[in-house]
């Protein structure tokens, strides 16, 4: 994995998987070490019980509310993008006169991210329809694009909480299907590059999070 993994903590280096994309993690050690940390405080008193898991609703359930909660005591804040662009048009070679102005009004729109603080963005899915991603990566390319965040997180499901859904009954394992937000999800679409180069620190939630999980045995 490199070096970069390093500069996680050992207090959640074992707990969640990680996946480093533009330098995202030396990016948020290095300039923003107090939303770093927050994120490490965050991530250190966060945890899943099975209830969670078997609780009806999808990324409304308690699993986020938990977290939201963990962020919003620290101040981070739901952000949503909103911008107008002006276009000039320009007339002669050397001594360039604007021959035309005119707004298009709303041109950046409708974009949220759930937390943000300073230049770092976060956000979470559980378990929403897997074309989820496409609109929270292009939030965090619209904010990256417009000088709003420096780099983001995105919390998601790993591939080995599957062991649990199987354990926990087949309602649960098809509740947590294949076409949700899981990690196998995720990682292709930032392959693609449809984050459009935004720094990206992705974290995976493993059955190391659920607390009162013990691999079957109760």
């Amino acid at each position: 994995m490199g070096d970069w993994m390093n500069l996680i903590p050992g207090s959640i280096a074992d707990k969640y998987e990680f996946y480093n994309f533009n330098s995202a993690l030396e990016i948020l050690t290095q300039s923003y070490p107090e939303e770093f940390a927050e994120l490490v405080q965050t991530l250190e008193r966060f945890e899943i019980r099975l209830d969670d898991i078997l609780e009806k609703g999808g990324n409304e359930s308690n699993i986020p509310k938990k977290l939201s909660e963990l962020l919003r005591s620290l101040e981070w804040r739901e952000m949503e993008i909103s911008g107008d662009l002006v276009v000039r048009l320009l007339e002669g070679k050397k001594r360039k006169e604007v021959y035309r102005e005119f707004a298009l009004k709303e041109f950046i729109s409708g974009h949220k991210i759930d937390y943000v603080k300073g230049n770092v963005a976060i956000d979470m899915e559980w378990n929403s329809k897997d074309q989820t991603f496409d609109r929270d990566l292009y939030a965090f390319r619209t904010f990256y694009e417009c000088g709003v965040i420096t780099c983001g997180v995105i919390i998601t499901r790993s591939e080995g909480m599957n062991q649990i859904f199987s354990y926990l009954g087949s309602d649960i394992k098809k509740k947590y299907g294949a076409s949700t937000t899981w990690m196998g999800k995720l990682l292709p679409r930032i392959h693609a590059r449809r984050h459009g180069g935004c720094p990206l620190l992705v974290v995976g939630l493993t059955p190391d999070t659920v607390s009162d999980w013990a691999g079957g045995i109760s």
